[in-house]
């Protein structure tokens, strides 16, 4: 588990790869019974750098993989496993993307660019309609609310932000939404009825694309196992890449991102989607919602 500060380190930012190759280094040196200082000592180098590898903050050498698979007496096969991811992740640090700029909020830039590498996103929601579905009135009406987005400049950077990520629905290679929202998400007056009416309304939209499945669990189904928080389930393409997870709370960003933990999740996942309405259910649900507010 990892908090947004443990993944950016100043302008050092810890990636999907990074953090696979660094466990997987981390995971070699127990299993022999290194330590950090020791590793250190092979790389002629300080446990902080060693730190800093296995917790996929900086770009690998080659040089450094070879010298700490010599000392944890690793055989060519796997070695060669970890010397392309780490070709790979090198490739990847090097891409600049659109959130790199100054206006996007910092808390945001490990998220959005984790969000770019994925190919499909399995989101359960609780209380807030999925960013990456809502319009430009409902999160301006979550900054208005929101006590850290205290400027009027901010907000728009944030409706701007989301706007790029939208994007990512509707281009040649769409990244794929599996979501499942709670009924209370979609009965929270943000803004007002027309700014919630409108909201139902584009999330109908939405649900007509082949690559968005929408899902709501009604307040009928009862207790259910992920009644414990909203989270973001990511899978990506990269070989070697396990699907993570991103939790957010008021006070800290959580990552998990072992293979236990993210079928953990997928569990979950799937249970709330099977007590929820199906798709054709779900759109017929959201359209009577909005149809009240307007009227």
């Amino acid at each position: 588990m990892a908090t947004s500060a443990g993944r950016m380190s100043g302008n050092r930012v810890s990636t999907v790869l990074g953090r696979k190759l660094g466990g997987e280094l981390h995971k070699l040196r127990v299993e022999v019974g290194k330590t950090q200082q020791e590793a250190a000592v092979a790389l002629s180098a300080t446990p902080t750098k060693v730190v800093k590898m296995e917790s996929g903050w900086v770009p690998m050498r080659d040089p450094d993989i070879k010298s700490l698979c010599e000392l944890y007496a690793v055989d060519a096969e796997i070695l060669g496993q970890l010397l392309e991811l780490a070709r790979k992740d090198r490739e990847r640090r090097k891409v600049k993307g659109w959130w790199d700029d100054s206006q996007t909020i910092a808390t945001q830039v490990e998220y959005i660019s984790t969000e770019d590498a994925a190919l499909s996103v399995r989101q359960w929601q609780m209380a807030l309609v999925p960013g990456l579905f809502q319009t430009p009135e409902y999160t301006r009406s979550l900054g208005v609310a929101d006590l850290a987005w205290d400027e009027i400049d901010r907000i728009e950077d944030v409706v701007a932000t989301r706007a790029k990520r939208q994007a990512r629905l509707h281009d040649d290679n769409p990244l794929r939404i599996h979501a499942v929202i709670w009924e209370a998400a979609l009965r929270q007056l943000m803004g007002g009825p027309q700014v919630m009416s409108r909201q139902l309304a584009h999330l109908c939209e939405l649900a007509e694309l082949p690559n968005i499945r929408i899902q709501v669990l009604p307040f009928r189904a009862g207790a259910h196992p992920s009644i414990g928080g909203p989270f973001t389930i990511l899978s990506f393409g990269e070989d070697g890449a396990v699907d993570v997870v991103h939790m957010e709370t008021a006070r800290s960003i959580i990552w998990f991102e072992n293979a236990a933990e993210s079928a953990d999740f997928a569990i979950l996942f799937d249970r709330a989607a099977g007590v929820s309405l199906s798709p054709y259910d779900s759109v017929r649900f959201i359209a009577s919602v909005s149809k009240e507010m307007r009227d």
